[in-house]
């Protein structure tokens, strides 16, 4: 054993553990040598700066990446991209998990190294996101170098301030979960054939009982400060369910946590500094390339400061207890806020292999658009509450909010039948005045008021990790212009009359102000779109930012950087309408009867 992790020379409190049972030799070393130790002061990250961190969880590379996986991606995905389009300096990470027992096992199977074997994977997890416009700016693989000498370090931090050391490790272990369970998260079920088995509450999947010398973390002494945190910064996790899950789970005493496996159980791993027998714990390691992806130990306060988490609810535990632990341990601020999210489902149930219902997002981008599947996923996924996938949900809601909503209007008011000198339109102050009078009506004032407020709406939503609210905001907004062009058929007026000339620019130039403002505020969800839209209302890349969500500024008598400028090319349809597998199916049944009549 190393001199840092030396239990004699560095313990400081009472090994406290429960489903842990120690070494009795070691036990009476610990209560003749333990002394009173000031617990690590909780460092809160700073909110002054204008940089942001964001990460998802690193995935496991046991399988394909499949649905949940991407909308992980996703949602990190979209917050990093509204906070460059507020001007932020933002840093997005994602990648890959390699160690651990369940790839050493899986590597076996497939007859390959482990390396080989996760660079295959992991190289599918970056030909995902990268096909699916995931814009990260780091990727990160725990078998890289930097990741090693990061995880090293900071075991070596932990050793050092007394809070490692060596004990015995009694109890269940899920291996699936690469998780150690205490008896209370344990049940009795049957396996397929009929026996008897022992399986975690939590995930369901098989637990066996282990018994070995490992590393101990002194988990048990954190409690208090975890309490702390969470109620101090009520915001910390969301939703706000999760957040009252980890006070639920706080309420009981934490045991002990065993932070490494014996080498013959675990070759492929990080191994102990100082102890070559033992390898670190699979969760220890992949928790930490949070910061090795920002340098540390060497100059990675700027952005741990203001790191973000998105994570699954299913790795709640790991990031809301035993990260934050760690960190104080370490003497490291705590992340700004924890984003969790709940899973996709088929049919209402769990995705799986063996039901043969597990989504393929490669599939479904190319079938849907890489926009449209981005589009759905933040639409309708709930963070709190777990959302069924079905395909023809897919289609019937980007038919009518992309396809008919959003690119009818966009068609409506630059098609050349209403709009044929191709131009960002007129605003006449005398057919819409400030005050009623003109020639709108209620519904047209009140969709101005929607349409000005819905910059502040998004951005409350995207606080509350709300983003299906956002959009939900946006498609209002929408259906309310399409109402105003439908109410005032402005192909109807007649263009021979001055007046009615002047309300038909009118029409369109509202319109087309609240086309730029719902393509500005759509970028960080369907950046491709967005960008055909805004390219053809001839809206400059500079111009795409949150300082220039300015409302139709003639309204206040102010002058329009648009008007009078011509459109951009016309491009095609926004978004093409899809079919869906039904109509397909008839479509083809129809074919085929022609063919056979011939």
């Amino acid at each position: 054993m190393g001199f840092l992790c030396n239990p004699v020379m560095r313990t400081r409190f009472l090994f406290l553990t429960r489903g842990c049972k120690a070494v009795p030799e070691l036990h009476k070393i610990v209560l003749a040598n333990a002394a009173p130790v000031k617990n690590p002061e909780i460092r809160y990250a700073s909110t002054e700066n204008r940089n942001y961190y964001i990460t998802t969880p690193i995935f496991y590379v046991n399988a394909s990446p499949h649905l949940g996986h991407l909308y992980s991606a996703v949602i990190a995905d979209c917050f990093h991209r509204h906070k460059q389009l507020q001007g932020f300096n933002s840093r997005f990470a994602t990648g890959t998990d390699e160690h651990g027992l369940k790839i050493q096992q899986a590597a076996e199977a497939a007859g390959k190294e482990p390396l080989e074997f996760c660079t295959t994977v992991s190289e599918r997890f970056r030909h995902l996101f990268s096909s699916c416009n995931i814009s990260n700016t780091d990727y990160i693989r725990t078998t890289e170098q930097r990741h090693h000498r990061a995880v090293q370090h900071f075991w070596s931090v932990l050793c050092s301030k007394g809070l490692i050391y060596k004990g015995s490790y009694e109890g269940w272990y899920s291996t699936q979960d690469e998780s150690f369970l205490t008896p209370s998260q344990v049940t009795t079920a049957l396996d397929s054939t009929g026996k008897e088995i022992k399986v975690s509450l939590e995930s369901g999947h098989k637990v066996e009982w282990m018994k070995e010398e490992n590393y101990m973390f002194r988990l048990s002494g954190f409690r208090s400060q975890l309490l702390d945190w969470l109620r101090e910064n009520p915001r910390a996790i969301q939703p706000e369910r999760f957040h009252h899950s980890v006070l639920q789970w706080l309420q009981e005493e934490l045991p002990d946590l065993s932070v490494s496996r014996q080498k013959s159980r675990l070759q492929w791993g990080i191994p102990v500094p100082e102890d070559d027998g033992q390898t670190i714990y699979v969760w220890l390691d992949a928790l930490v390339n949070y910061l090795t992806v920002v340098g540390y130990p060497n100059n990675h306060e700027r952005w741990w400061n203001v790191a973000h988490h998105i994570i699954g609810k299913d790795i709640l535990k790991f990031h809301a207890i035993y990260w934050p632990s760690f960190l104080l341990g370490a003497g490291l601020p705590l992340p700004q806020t924890i984003h969790v999210h709940s899973h996709w489902t088929v049919a209402g149930k769990k995705m799986s292999k063996s039901l043969g219902n597990v989504i393929d997002p490669q599939e479904r981008s190319q079938l849907f658009t890489t926009d449209g599947l981005r589009y759905f996923l933040l639409r309708q996924g709930v963070p709190d509450t777990d959302c069924d996938y079905r395909d023809d949900k897919v289609v019937k809601l980007l038919n009518a909010e992309l396809a008919d909503a959003l690119g009818g209007l966009l068609n409506r008011c630059t098609a050349t039948a209403l709009n044929p000198a191709q131009v960002y339109a007129s605003f006449c102050p005398d057919s819409f005045p400030r005050e009623r009078g003109g020639r709108a009506d209620d519904d047209d004032y009140r969709m101005l008021e929607s349409v000005r407020h819905l910059p502040a709406v998004v951005e409350q939503h995207f606080e509350d990790m709300h983003v299906y609210k956002a959009l939900e905001a946006v498609s209002t907004c929408v259906r309310q212009t399409n109402g105003f062009v439908q109410r005032h058929a402005p192909w109807k007026l007649d263009r021979k009359d001055s007046a009615d000339q002047r309300w038909l620019g009118t029409i369109i130039h509202v319109s087309l102000e609240c086309l730029r403002i719902y393509g500005t505020l759509l970028q960080p969800v369907v950046p491709e779109i967005s960008n055909k839209l805004l390219s053809r209302l001839g809206v400059q890349p500079h111009e795409r930012s949150w300082t220039n969500l300015n409302f139709l500024p003639r309204f206040e008598g102010k002058d329009c950087p648009f008007e009078g400028r011509a459109l951009g090319s016309d491009s095609g349809v926004l978004f093409s309408r899809l079919e869906s597998q039904r109509a397909d199916q008839q479509k083809n049944r129809k074919m085929e009867k022609g063919s056979n009549l011939k």
